[in-house]
C-alpha cells in the first residue's frame, strides 16, 4: 500500500464525521444548532434518551437532505471524555461482589462477537454483493474507526464500511431505548438528564473530575488503549470513586451537551454521501441491524438463566451500538452503567485484537482457495 493511500485511508477515518476536508465553525455551529431543537423537540415528547436521539435523527435527516453541517472530531473527543468521567462514577465500592458474574457474561461477549460477526458477514457476502474485506469490516460489531481504517487498508470500500457502522449505530440507539419505553414501560426523567447543576457543584468536585478527563485520556492515549478517550477517563474516574475521593458525577448540564455533540456527530456522518448510495447501505444494515439485535436478544436470555443478571443490562450491555451511545442509554434508563460500558470496552478490545487477524488467516485464505486454479493457462 503505497504512502499516500495510506495517508488517505487514515485521513478518511479522521474526517468521517461529515465528510471530507476541514470542517468550518459555521457548518459546526449549524450542525450543534439543528441537534439541540431535535434534542429539545424530543425533550417535550418524553422520548427515552431525548438530547442525543433528537440531536441523532434531526442532523442525520439535514444531512442527507444536503445541509452542509459537519462535526469537528476536537470537539466530540472532549464530550467523550466527560462522558468517560461519567461512567466512571456508576462504579461503587461493592461492584467487586458482582465480578464473578460478570466472568459469565464477558465469556458471553467473545462468543457473542464471534457468531454475530459471522452471521452479518455471510449475510453481506450472499445477499449485499460486497466484497470481501468491505464485507468482513462492515460485518464486525464494534470499533467504528479502528473498523474503517483496517478495512480501507485491506481493500475494503472506506465510504460503505464507514456508512454502515453508522447506520448500525444510528438504528441500535433508535430502537433499543423506544423498546424499553413502549414496551417496558420505561418513564424518561423531565429534562432528560438527572444529576446536579454546575451551579451547585463543589469546586473542589469539579476540578477533580476535570483532572481524570485530562489525565485519564492522556494516559490512556500513551497507553493506546482502545477507545482510550473515552476508556481512559473513564478508568481514572472508577478510582476516585472506589476510593471515596468524590461521589458526584459531573453536572447534568455538561452531559446534555455531550449527548447534543455525540448525538450531532452520529448524522453528520452522513453529510456529503449521494443519496442513492444512503438509500441502499441504510438498507442492507436494516436486516443486518436486526440479526445483530436477534443474536442480542438469545445471549440475553440464555446469560440471565446462567447468572441471574438482569436481563436488561445484559441487553445493553450486548446490544451492537456504539460505547459511548448505549452507555448514555444504560445512563438513561437506570440500568447498570459500569456494567454496559465494560462490556462494550471488552467487545471493543476483541474486534480490534482479533478482526485483523481472524481476516489475515481465515477470509483471506478461503478467498484464494475458491479462486478457480489458473495455473496452467
Amino acid at each position: 500500500m503505497t504512502e499516500k493511500k495510506r495517508q488517505d485511508a487514515i485521513g478518511g477515518t479522521k474526517d468521517a464525521i461529515g465528510g471530507k476536508g476541514p470542517a468550518k465553525l459555521w457548518q459546526i455551529a449549524l450542525a450543534l444548532a439543528i441537534g439541540a431543537v431535535g434534542g429539545y423537540l424530543f425533550l417535550l415528547m418524553r422520548m427515552p434518551l431525548a438530547w442525543m436521539m433528537g440531536a441523532m435523527v434531526f442532523t442525520t435527516a439535514a444531512a442527507i437532505a444536503g445541509v452542509p453541517i459537519r462535526m469537528a472530531p476536537i470537539l466530540r473527543t472532549a464530550f467523550i471524555a466527560i462522558l468517560g468521567v461519567m461512567l466512571g462514577s456508576a462504579f461503587r465500592p461493592d461492584i467487586l461482589d458482582e465480578l464473578a458474574q460478570w466472568i459469565v457474561s464477558a465469556v458471553g461477549i467473545v462468543a457473542y462477537v464471534s457468531i454475530a460477526g459471522w452471521l452479518v458477514y455471510q449475510y453481506y457476502r450472499r445477499f449485499s454483493g460486497y466484497d470481501e474485506a468491505t464485507a468482513y469490516f462492515s460485518a464486525t460489531p464494534g470499533g467504528l474507526s479502528e473498523m474503517i481504517m483496517m478495512g480501507t487498508a485491506m481493500g475494503g470500500d472506506e465510504r460503505v464500511i464507514s456508512l454502515t457502522h453508522g447506520a448500525r449505530i444510528l438504528l441500535v440507539v433508535l430502537t433499543v431505548p423506544l423498546f424499553f419505553r413502549y414496551f417496558l414501560g420505561y418513564e424518561p426523567p423531565p429534562r432528560g438528564v438527572t444529576g446536579l447543576s454546575i451551579l451547585e457543584m463543589p469546586l473542589y468536585d469539579l476540578a477533580l473530575l476535570g483532572l481524570c478527563a485530562v489525565v485519564g485520556a492522556f494516559v490512556a492515549k500513551l497507553a493506546r488503549l482502545p477507545a482510550s478517550l473515552l476508556v481512559g477517563p473513564m478508568l481514572c474516574s472508577a478510582a476516585i470513586h472506589l476510593a471515596g475521593l468524590t461521589s458526584h458525577a459531573p453536572p447534568f448540564e455538561l452531559v446534555t451537551i455531550a449527548q447534543i455533540v455525540i448525538g450531532s456527530a452520529i448524522g453528520c456522518r452522513f453529510a456529503g454521501t449521494k443519496l442513492a448510495l444512503v438509500r441502499r447501505t441504510v438498507g442492507v444494515t436494516v436486516i443486518s441491524t436486526a440479526i445483530l439485535l436477534a443474536v442480542t436478544l438469545v445471549f440475553s436470555v440464555g446469560l440471565h438463566l446462567l447468572t441471574d443478571l438482569p436481563t436488561l443490562d445484559i441487553v445493553l450491555a450486548f446490544s451492537p451500538g456504539g460505547l459511548a451511545e448505549m452507555s448514555l442509554v444504560a445512563l438513561a434508563i437506570g440500568g447498570d452503567t459500569a456494567f454496559v460500558s465494560s462490556h462494550h470496552i471488552l467487545r471493543i478490545m476483541v474486534v480490534v485484537l482479533l478482526a485483523p487477524l481472524v481476516f489475515r488467516l481465515f477470509v483471506r485464505r478461503s478467498a484464494l482457495l475458491s479462486r478457480p486454479n489458473t495455473a496452467d493457462d
